[in-house]
């Protein structure tokens, strides 16, 4: 059989280099930037925290790391210091 030519032989192009950000995904995170900074920034999110901290936890949850580690990468340590009467 015999190889085709031409751009059917090719395939698609190669597309967005990876982790490039969609144009649209872009403009959408910049407009809400826009709107934050417009809304007062860090007054805003203290406002919220105030007002609305089921709304303002939510929105910890999103940016804080899903995965929290200890130093060097192993487990958290907490200690507790009991100061009794």
């Amino acid at each position: 059989m015999a190889k085709t030519q031409g751009a059917a032989a090719k395939g698609p192009g190669p597309g967005r280099p990876k982790g490039a950000r969609n144009k649209i995904t872009r403009d959408i995170q910049q407009a809400i930037v826009n709107a934050f900074e417009k809304a007062g920034g860090e007054n805003y999110l203290l406002r919220i925290a105030e007002e609305d901290p089921k709304t303002f936890c939510a929105l910890l949850g999103k940016v804080l790391p899903m995965q929290v580690s200890g130093a060097d990468g192993g487990p958290v340590a907490l200690t507790v210091t009991w100061v009794g009467e």
